[in-house]
């Protein structure tokens, strides 16, 4: 069955800096920072969240069902989800605003300082959850517009399809009452280790504390893996190696398309997380978040390759 996406899509402008932050800010000194990076190359790519899982859910042979805006400027992204074989029925289309746009600068220690132009991300208030016409096996409630995320979260919950609470980003819009909000209508929470953190100091909730109101707690821990708890267990999935690592920007994304595809298709949650992990590594391998490819015969191998078992997909 198809899992509904609600999320930003967005255009990248991705840029490397090839030197370390850390070597041009004074720490001393933030309350004046002023400072600027000489970027050598910048890209213009597909993007956003929404966008991004979706296009790697696509390629994992899952169903996605984006929900959210684009811009006056979204014709030639609707056309590539045309031939990526992703439906945009459900996709809004703004008259005067551009689409979002997120700049996203990383050093060469892969550490990342991005500023997200909302666009038309709002709009995504005009769509309902009510009016997808098809069966919902799951929703992911990603980083967007903070009232859409409230409204799209609490629609899901109305109708009894299970849901994913991934803040991303955009954590930091919400208050704690939000945020507790939210985790409380979930079914998942998923997060990386940085936003976590801030989770439970604006929750004042510790692990122990979510998993009384979400099934499933994941944390994603970068190039280590991640961990995967629930009330009675726990479960860390190993890192997929990879081959280079070109661009760390959109991994989070192909990970929660890759676990979540997994997951609909009744596997465990160890090798869910696992999945997420090739998903990720496929992605880092390229440079911006939707220009990896691969079969389902590639990946299939590339995880009995790397974590010793078959796996069926």
């Amino acid at each position: 069955m198809p899992i509904l996406i609600s999320g930003s899509i967005a255009y990248d402008y991705i840029m490397d800096f090839p030197d370390s932050f850390r070597n041009h800010i004074l720490p001393e000194q933030a309350h004046i920072l002023s400072v600027s990076f000489v970027i050598p190359e910048l890209k213009k790519e597909f993007g956003g969240t929404g966008g991004n899982i979706a296009y790697t859910m696509r390629l994992l042979g899952g169903d996605p069902i984006l929900l959210g805006a684009l811009g006056n400027d979204g014709t030639e992204y609707i056309e590539y989800f045309e031939k990526q074989g992703i439906g945009t029925r459900y996709i809004t289309r703004s008259l005067d605003r551009i689409t979002a746009s997120a700049y996203i600068t990383t050093d060469k220690e892969d550490n990342q300082i991005s500023a997200f132009y909302v666009g038309p991300g709002h709009e995504a208030l005009q769509l309902n959850v009510a009016d997808v016409k098809e069966t919902l096996e799951l929703a992911i409630i990603s980083a967007n517009n903070k009232e859409v995320m409230i409204q799209h979260a609490k629609q899901c919950n109305e109708a009894n399809i299970p849901l994913v609470f991934d803040p991303g980003q955009h954590l930091t819009a919400f208050s704690a009452q939000e945020l507790m909000l939210l985790i409380g209508q979930s079914n998942f929470l998923i997060a990386n280790d940085y936003e976590m953190k801030l989770i439970t100091e604006k929750t004042g909730w510790g692990a122990e504390d979510l998993l009384q109101h979400v099934n499933v707690l994941i944390t994603t821990h970068g190039e280590k893996g991640s961990v995967i708890r629930t009330k009675d267990e726990l479960f860390e999935a190993k890192p997929c190696p990879p081959t280079s690592v070109e661009d760390p920007t959109g991994a989070g994304d192909a990970y929660r398309a890759g676990f979540f595809t997994a997951y609909t298709k009744g596997l465990g949650l160890q090798t869910c997380g696992q999945v997420g992990s090739v998903a990720a590594t496929y992605a880092v391998e390229h440079y911006g978040t939707q220009n990896h490819r691969f079969t389902l015969t590639e990946f299939k191998k590339r995880y009995e390759d790397t974590y010793k078992k078959s796996i069926t997909l």
